[in-house]
């Protein structure tokens, strides 16, 4: 070790600055903000949103962070190259010029997915066809093998975005999308996407300071994301080590151990003092959600009721209640207005005071017969449907005297 002193005094060896480089994270639309947030938690820099994404900077430790512990990503990616390309032999020309060898091995197997948009590369599985050519007739040339196409569970998974003529492709270094946390044992029919159920406990603003209810919980997605943010759990602590970076050239089993131990360590950190229960009118549905919280490790702190949403109060005290409710796509529903009517009626009957209630639909018709104004519209995506997730405040009695009483009770 090489001694430096400045006036007399001994001064420790600089560490070696490790390399940081620009990342995309992808969400879904709406929970860019959040994932912002969580980001920037990670040590990210030079954040900035954009469409179903956030751009930021960071080094490896950020992206295995990152990969770990965001509960609103769906992948994080790494940009590598970016050309420009009028034509689709002109992507073919430009993506063989690339050094995939340094990327992976002729032994890997990879995948392609493509986004393009403008009026140069209408098909986006055409310009995917014609980049996986590059990539094999590259190897061909320089090892007479080539690299094996696995559409399932590739080693390596590459990104390719166009817009007009500008080329980008990106690693994934997630590999499956981050939605796939792993305590999923058993699902009902329309199970909300675990990505979207996090997003929505953290755009309602719950700080794990209150109770929490689902009184539609089906099999209990919404519970488990907010037990596990309620007991400081890491969104892949259930995942393993399945992502795509452990198979990159400068993957470190030592850092990444080291952000798993230090993550882990804030499991059951502070003392989560509430209660989180749930309810479901199909008993069978309910069993899969206690399978899935058994699974997880959670049965003990989630509570669950069988029966209609209608005769199940919440917790008592302050309580967040996030539910998602059926929309008559997936679930049909016999008289849907009327459903809707009812969970307007429970929540003037049954909730009350020191109660919030947040609920997602793509049914805008229905929200119609609820009875209730909310005060907040947040526009998201559950697959293919527009939704809107809203905000509804309750008052025991009228909302003008509630603001009165409020009003006087500040003079």
């Amino acid at each position: 070790m090489i001694i430096q002193k400045q006036n007399g005094k001994v001064v420790e060896p600089t560490k070696t600055q490790r390399p940081r480089f620009k990342m995309i994270g992808k969400t879904m639309l709406g929970l860019e903000e959040v994932l912002a947030d969580e980001l920037r938690e990670c040590g990210a820099t030079n954040i900035e949103t954009i469409n179903r994404a956030v751009s930021f900077e960071g080094d490896m430790l950020v992206l295995y962070r990152a990969n770990y512990t965001c509960r609103t990503a769906l992948a994080i990616l790494k940009p590598f190259a970016e050309f420009e390309a009028t034509s689709t032999d002109e992507l073919y020309e430009q993506a063989s010029r690339i050094e995939w060898e340094k990327l992976m091995d002729v032994d890997c197997t990879f995948m392609i997915d493509s986004t393009t948009s403008g009026e140069i590369f209408t098909h986006s599985y055409f310009a995917a066809l014609k980049t996986k050519d590059a990539i094999v007739d590259r190897f061909r040339k320089k090892f007479g093998r080539r690299p094996s196409i696995n559409t399932e569970s590739a080693d390596f998974k590459f990104n390719l975005h166009i817009t007009d003529n500008h080329v980008t492709l990106l690693q994934n270094s997630s590999g499956d999308s981050l939605h796939k946390r792993g305590y999923r044992q058993a699902v009902g029919i329309a199970p909300i996407n675990e990505v979207l159920a996090a997003g929505m406990i953290k755009l309602s603003g719950w700080k794990c300071d209150c109770n929490f209810f689902d009184p539609m919980c089906g099999s209990g997605t919404i519970l488990i994301e907010a037990a596990m943010l309620a007991n400081h759990i890491p969104a892949q602590y259930y995942r393993g080590d399945r992502y795509s970076f452990t198979r990159w050239r400068e993957f470190n089993l030592g850092d990444w151990k080291r952000v798993k131990t230090e993550e882990n360590r804030k499991i059951g950190e502070g003392d989560f003092d509430y209660e989180i229960w749930g309810n479901d009118i199909d008993e069978s549905v309910l069993q899969q959600a206690e399978k899935n919280l058994e699974y997880a490790k959670l049965h003990k702190d989630v509570m669950l009721h069988l029966g209609s949403f209608e005769d199940q109060e919440p917790p008592e005290g302050r309580c967040m209640i996030i539910t998602n409710p059926p929309y008559g796509e997936r679930i049909k529903v016999e008289d849907l207005n009327g459903m809707y009517e009812k969970l307007g009626n429970t929540f003037k009957r049954l909730y009350g005071a020191d109660r919030e209630v947040w609920l997602i639909t793509s049914d805008f018709e229905a929200m119609k017969h609820i009875g209730l104004k909310p005060s907040k519209k947040i526009p998201l995506v559950n697959g293919s449907l527009d939704c809107r997730f809203m905000k509804f405040e309750l008052y025991d009695g009228s909302r003008k005297a509630s603001k009165q009483d409020k009003t006087e009770s500040n003079e």
